[in-house]
């Protein structure tokens, strides 16, 4: 198998030599060149072909943002994201997922050891590689007429990781203001929940918010799990976060989510969508045996097909459709018995 070549893209020298020397350490990297800001990269793109590329947040001539979203049109490749872990670092690089990057990687804060902010650099690196990155396109408005009605008893819970931010932009900004209760896991450090969260917020009907600890789950609410420290876990109706240790490798887990939703007696719709690795499979199996409706992301809108595909395997999935298919979906899952169904 060969190398995954990759060129980093930073204005900061130290940092570049720091980014580099982390992703020599795998074998099955190659660092191909380095580039100090945009233009620069331009060129090297040309000459070096790299299948990566590692872009810094804030450069000169031109910010990293306004390169991605070039590149992105232009001549889409898997990109990944270095961010400071400042607010304004955290805000554009959630747009920078929503645009198209593969994934993002925080620099490391004052006094951290490189390796230790960078422990997942290669592994994020070496997942993008493998990305389905399509070129750059308006997101379509999924219109939701008025008429929408909910079982209020109904919940429903999704899980998603590398690829998630856009996946879940595209589902929630076409739910109506009296969508499902709702309950996010999706693979994202503790910085940037509150902002996607508020993201979310933003373009959706819905009330979306980070979880908190003992929220009354109620419908037309939308909860994400706080990423780092807690597992989200649903029990007599609210949200509870649980202090314990990662499983699959991840804190919030979208398997411990869907477990503890299969316990519920209560109506229930499950969704897995883009991401790398198993993590969900087994718990949106778990829900499909307790009676849930569940649905899958299909490989071909999938960023990574992974966990979607981990869940299909192990017969989690009852249906397996494309994002732009996936609301009209879900809300035709989670409708009021014998609602005659008006969502576009």
């Amino acid at each position: 198998m060969s190398r995954v070549r990759v060129l980093v893209v930073d204005d900061s020298a130290t940092m570049r030599s720091l980014i580099s020397a982390v992703l020599r350490r795998d074998p099955e990297i190659d660092v191909v060149g380095t580039a100090e800001d945009p233009l620069d990269a331009r060129s090297k793109i040309k000459e070096l072909n790299p299948d990566v590329i590692t872009l810094d947040v804030e450069m000169p001539n031109m910010n990293g943002l306004e390169f991605l979203e070039k590149i992105m049109r232009l001549r889409p490749m898997p990109v990944v994201m270095v961010s400071t872990l400042t607010q304004a670092g955290t805000d554009v690089t959630l747009a920078a997922l929503e645009i198209g990057a593969v994934d993002a990687v925080a620099k490391p804060a004052v006094g951290m050891p490189a390796s230790e902010a960078f422990a997942d650099l290669a592994d994020k690196v070496k997942s993008a590689a493998r990305a389905r990155v399509r070129p750059l396109e308006p997101r379509a408005v999924h219109a939701h007429q008025g008429g929408y009605q909910v079982d209020p008893n109904h919940i429903l819970a999704i899980g998603s990781s590398t690829g998630g931010v856009e996946a879940l932009l595209t589902i929630i900004s076409a739910f109506p203001e009296n969508c499902p209760a709702t309950v996010i896991t999706q693979h994202m450090p503790a910085t940037f929940t509150r902002s996607f969260s508020a993201r979310l917020d933003k373009m959706s009907a819905a009330n979306v918010s980070e979880a908190v600890d003992g929220a009354i789950l109620k419908p037309g609410h939308v909860y994400v799990a706080p990423g780092g420290a807690y597992h989200l876990t649903v029990t007599a109706g609210r949200c509870r976060l649980i202090e314990s240790d990662p499983v699959n490798g991840h804190r919030p887990s979208v398997d411990v989510l869907f477990e503890s939703v299969a316990r519920l007696s209560r109506p229930m719709t499950g969704v897995i969508l883009t991401g790398m690795g198993r993590d969900g499979a087994r718990g949106l199996l778990s829900m499909r045996n307790a009676g849930a409706r569940t649905f899958g992301q299909d490989e071909a809108s999938c960023v990574v097909y992974g966990m979607p595909k981990a869940a299909f395997d192990l017969g989690g999935v009852e249906r397996q459709l494309p994002l732009n298919r996936m609301a009209p979906a879900i809300l035709e899952s989670c409708a009021a018995h014998g609602a005659k169904m008006t969502v576009a």
